[in-house]
């Protein structure tokens, strides 16, 4: 028997069931096979009664379909995934992702960058920055590029490899020292990069040059493919006592970018 409902998730406009309905179309999405009410309750944790007012009314706007007691996706969810798949386009995800830049900028008060990988997978270039209001700050030109194993997004983009695309792009490349704290060791990177690929971020510090700590994440679409990295630049010597804070920032950050442009 389904538990007893309180009576403010029994109307239909209540927030509670709002969420609801985005979760069992999400769940729906998921789906190769049309699913019954019993194993929607069980995925979405919901009394059977509460779905099955919701299936009814999501049948009535064809949203759903039910067949062979059975549920799928109708013909009106798919017409409203491509309203969003056009209403995604006119919203250019630059614009997403600079609005999350700029929530960084003003969390950390250190300056932004976006940088991306190019087609080689050997250098990252930076294509947008945000620059700190601090009268000591890093600021780097747009298109400034820099090598991947001794920079943050650089790290966090090898990540997003399998380690044996790590391993590949460690073998070829020559290693060399661009400050005096560089690591050049492939092995110790291989390390560093299945680190950053745990933890969910990559940060450096005097690795690409001296004074300069960057913290990374990834950023990914609606297809789970990289757009590229986010980073926090920041002076070393203010960033030495804010390591932990300024990943946990990036991490997070670079996850509600990647939520905006439909990630799940």
């Amino acid at each position: 028997m389904d538990q007893e409902e309180k009576p403010e998730e029994r109307r239909g406009g209540s927030p509670q069931s709002v969420t609801r309905v985005v979760r069992l179309l999400e769940a729906l999405c998921a789906s190769s096979e049309p699913v019954s009410l019993a194993d929607l309750s069980r995925r979405l944790a919901t009394p059977k009664s509460s779905l099955a007012a919701l299936l009814r009314g999501l049948a009535d706007e064809d949203f759903v379909v039910a067949t062979e007691n059975a549920w799928r996706l109708g013909p009106g969810a798919f017409g409203l995934g491509s309203a969003l798949t056009e209403a995604r386009r006119r919203l250019q995800s630059s614009d997403l992702v600079r609005d999350g830049m700029r929530r960084l900028v003003v969390r950390s008060g250190e300056t932004v960058l976006l940088a991306v990988g190019d087609h080689d997978g050997d250098m990252v270039t930076y294509v947008d920055m945000i620059e700190s209001s601090n009268v000591v700050r890093y600021s780097v030109s747009i298109g400034d590029r820099r090598p991947f194993y001794a920079t943050s997004s650089g790290r966090a983009l090898l990540s997003a490899l399998s380690p044996a695309a790590v391993d590949a792009y460690l073998g070829r490349i020559d290693l060399a020292r661009l400050a005096p704290g560089t690591e050049t060791d492939p092995g110790a990177l291989a390390a560093i990069v299945a680190r950053a690929r745990e933890q969910g971020y990559a940060q450096t510090a005097d690795q690409a040059a001296e004074g300069v700590t960057g913290t990374a994440s990834v950023v990914r679409d609606a297809a789970g493919g990289v757009v590229g990295a986010l980073v926090i630049a920041a002076p070393s010597a203010r960033a030495r006592g804010r390591l932990e804070e300024l990943a946990v920032l990036t991490r997070d950050e670079a996850a509600a970018i990647s939520r905006s442009l439909g990630y799940r």
